[in-house]
């Protein structure tokens, strides 16, 4: 499979692009994708696609893509579109205007959850919790916070405000762990980015919140978009498609229909197969389910999950 779906032969080397940490080379998972000259789609390739007042060639982008993914120079633009984040049919001057009106409501809702946390912004986050599953301030084992500017006065009862706030420190911890291996997240900055685009979509989002794994999907676009509004952007349209996968009150719905889909292909395409995993009682297909919640996040190389991500959304 991995044959069909990389390409190991040839290209640019990527890894200067999402450097490794020296300690967590022999745990990460080899890198099989390799850019290829006159398959990927290059800078050059991806300027020529835009007519001259900012219209897309869409299908002949994704043509590209479909062959040989996305340079890693060029990927956070690209990504904007295939994930639904411009019409390709805009613009540059609409595009333009499209995003500088999401970055000021971005704006705007940060400041909202900046008068309530003040640590979101600061390039800090916290990884324990704040308040009691009651609203009380749990701020005397939080010095961190304090330092801060953080405080309670008296019980929170907003029940939004509250359950926001009760998820924070878990986003913390989850921040902690994800692509630990990249050198991007050495910096406490970055990782606070990352926090603060999660716990700022909780907030907006809060019929979902935050779902353990969201921090798998967000990675991508804070490593790949340099501005935070415009990788909350890509993270928002990402989790139209896959916000079922997280909706946890109705017992992983969207997951649960891909499994049952990809029990159905397998039955089909491979019975002996299907056959071998019933015979072990894996024939729910459970043992896929982090794979299909994360999009493969887990299990191949950071490199190696985009270019998958790339073929899927185009």
């Amino acid at each position: 499979m991995s044959g069909i779906l990389f390409h190991k032969y040839g290209g640019e080397d990527l890894d200067s692009y999402y450097p490794i940490r020296p300690e967590c080379q022999a745990d990460v998972p080899k890198v099989r994708f390799k850019a290829r000259a006159g398959k990927t789609l290059s800078a050059r390739r991806w300027h020529a696609a835009f007519s001259e007042d900012g219209h897309l060639d869409i299908a002949k982008v994704l043509r590209r893509i479909q062959r040989g993914g996305i340079h890693p120079s060029i990927k956070g633009l690209v990504w904007e579109f295939l994930l639904g984040c411009y019409d390709p049919n805009s613009t540059f001057e609409e595009r333009n205007q499209i995003r500088q009106q999401r970055r000021q409501q971005y704006a705007a809702w940060k400041t909202e959850c900046q008068n309530i946390v003040p640590i979101i912004g600061s390039g800090k986050f916290i990884t324990a919790a704040i308040v009691t599953d009651d609203g009380q301030s749990l701020q005397d084992s939080n010095r961190d916070s304090l330092d801060q500017g953080w405080h309670v006065d008296g019980a929170i009862s907003d029940k939004k405000v509250l359950q926001w706030m009760l998820g924070l420190h878990q986003i913390g911890l989850d921040v902690v762990r994800t692509d630990r291996s990249l050198v991007f997240y050495e910096s406490e900055t970055n990782q606070a980015k990352l926090w603060d685009v999660l716990a700022i979509y909780s907030w907006v989002d809060n019929d979902i919140g935050y779902v353990q794994g969201m921090n798998d999907i967000c990675s991508p676009m804070i490593v790949l978009l340099e501005n935070e509004a415009d990788a909350f952007w890509c993270f928002e349209h990402t989790m139209r498609r896959l916000r079922e996968n997280f909706r946890t009150n109705t017992g992983m719905i969207g997951v649960q229909s891909q499994l049952s889909t990809l029990s159905q292909i397998i039955r089909t395409i491979d019975p002996k197969l299907h056959q071998h995993l019933e015979d072990l009682d894996g024939g729910e297909y459970l043992f896929a389910f982090r794979m299909l919640m994360v999009l493969f996040r887990r299990e191949f190389s950071f490199v190696d999950a985009l270019y998958l991500w790339e073929i899927g959304f185009s």
